[in-house]
């Protein structure tokens, strides 16, 4: 499957990363805040979420606490993206990894591929 769902409040961000996800042969979808990823993805799981921390309405941190929660999403595997967090408790806390940002596209790319496979909807 190669649908990935980024959850990102910045459209800027959002879009750069729509915009090298979809250029590469992978199906996107976005998501403002963690309310709305936590629909978005039971709705349709995807095989990966890009996951801002800082955000409105829902953070990163609380949508990866109740996605923990839901067993019908629970086990989607999650790279959370910050240029604030310290990257190293985040990925003890959360237990996901955490690229920085500004985005390097092939360490993004290279996460995307490890869980997706390209050019399959």
């Amino acid at each position: 499957m190669s649908y990935v769902l980024i959850v990102e409040d910045d459209a800027d961000v959002r879009d750069m990363l729509q915009t090298l996800l979809r250029a590469h042969g992978y199906t996107t979808a976005v998501a403002v805040n963690g309310r709305e990823a936590l629909m978005a993805a039971e709705e349709r799981p995807p095989c990966l979420i890009l996951l801002d921390l800082m955000m409105p309405v829902m953070t990163g941190w609380e949508f990866r606490e109740r996605q923990l929660a839901e067993s019908s999403i629970a086990a989607v595997p999650v790279v959370c993206l910050s240029a604030v967090y310290d990257h190293r408790m985040v990925t003890e806390r959360l237990k996901v990894p955490c690229l920085s940002k500004p985005v390097d596209f092939d360490q993004l790319l290279a996460c995307v591929s490890t869980h997706c496979s390209r050019g399959m909807h």
